[in-house]
């Protein structure tokens, strides 16, 4: 039956345009692949022992009737590959808008706006340690914000931007994964460990999950390229 592929199809639906894209003579993402490789495992590393955790915690399961059948230390395959399929094609919009945009971005004054984001979080976060989503995902969120203000990075307006373009496709692509358009969502979550507030029937907590995931991809993608350019 197809809809064991379902979780498959949804990767492999984010990342095949971006990646045949990325070959176009006036995007020449491709020439960006060596800086995006190692971000890239990074993460996914970090977000997998994450989801492994949540997973035994029973934080959220995964639908066996969504997925092609093959585990590892309690997470599908294609959670995995959801590590790798989502941040390329979101690093790629952020490759594609950066030229469309030069430096039109810097112009932006959003300092403010990513300050009151992570307050926002952080506190949310805080006072609700009983969640274990909740807590985790905004507190982590909150604290990499802070940590990029600190230091001052200049690629935060542009990320901004990104993250608002790619909304959208979020929506669709989270929407599939959580049944906000079957009877049945592939990814099942304990509605003790988070808020209860959905947007279709996405939790709310997805939205900053979706923001941490990319904002650290992008994080660590502009480190190792100006680390690599200083060499």
């Amino acid at each position: 039956m197809i809809t064991k592929y379902t979780y498959l199809l949804v990767n492999m639906g984010c990342i095949l345009i971006p990646f045949l894209f990325s070959f176009h003579p006036k995007l020449k993402f491709n020439k960006q692949f060596k800086f995006i490789l190692i971000p890239l495992l990074i993460v996914a590393l970090l977000f997998s022992i994450w989801d492994v955790l949540f997973t035994e915690a029973q934080v959220w399961e995964f639908n066996p009737k969504f997925v092609i059948g093959y585990f590892l230390f309690g997470l599908p395959l294609e959670e995995y590959l959801f590590f790798i399929c989502i941040p390329f094609a979101c690093l790629f919009t952020y490759h594609c808008l950066g030229i469309l945009l030069k430096n039109k971005a810097d112009n932006l004054n959003i300092k403010y706006i990513f300050i009151l984001l992570a307050v926002l979080l952080f506190t949310i976060g805080v006072f609700n340690l009983n969640r274990a989503y909740t807590s985790v995902t905004f507190i982590a969120t909150a604290l990499l914000i802070f940590i990029l203000l600190f230091l001052k990075v200049k690629f935060l307006k542009l990320f901004g931007i990104t993250y608002l373009l790619i909304l959208v496709p979020f929506t669709i692509s989270n929407g599939i994964l959580t049944g906000s358009f079957s009877n049945e969502p592939v990814v099942i979550y304990n509605d003790s460990e988070n808020l209860t507030v959905r947007l279709l029937n996405i939790p709310i907590e997805d939205t900053i999950y979706g923001l941490l995931l990319i904002l650290l991809n992008v994080s660590f993608y502009e480190f190792y390229k100006s680390k690599f350019k200083m060499q």
